[in-house]
């Protein structure tokens, strides 16, 4: 997982190309919608794969870790990003972000953040007891490049 470029560091900046509130219940919406923008947006299929699986398993964990409802917006800034909120007790990020390996199965989570970390350009995390934010890059195989 790459740092992010010195300009990411501002995690409303950019053209929102999609922005909703959600619940479980929303799931699979959003992740349609996820899907087509980022079709909108050049992705190929591998790309779109990984991208809608990251950002559904940082949806999954506001729904199990961040008080079961959250928004998300996707954001073309120079590349597709998506930006994910919930109004949680927050988390140590440290501990999760950036990890290199594999971590433990756990009941206690963290297998979700490196899954993310491995699909995303880059992951940043601002979390505390207000909420947290988390914000994502699209991988594609001109950013590899």
């Amino acid at each position: 997982m790459a740092n992010p470029p010195p300009d990411h560091h501002a995690p409303t900046a950019g053209k929102v190309l999609f922005s909703t509130s959600f619940t479980l219940t929303d799931l699979t919406r959003v992740r349609h919608e996820v899907e087509a923008v980022s079709r909108r947006c050049g992705l190929d299929h591998d790309e779109i794969e990984s991208w809608v699986t990251a950002v559904n398993e940082l949806l999954i964990n506001v729904i199990r870790h961040g008080g079961g409802s959250g928004a998300v917006r996707l954001l073309l800034d120079g590349q597709l990003t998506c930006e994910v909120t919930d109004h949680g007790l927050g988390f140590d990020a440290a501990h999760y972000v950036p990890r290199t390996e594999r971590p433990p199965l756990s009941g206690t989570g963290g297998m979700g953040l490196w899954v993310v970390g491995q699909m995303a350009d880059y992951v940043l995390v601002d979390s505390g007891p207000a909420g947290t934010t988390i914000r994502i890059a699209a991988r594609t195989r001109d950013a590899a490049e």
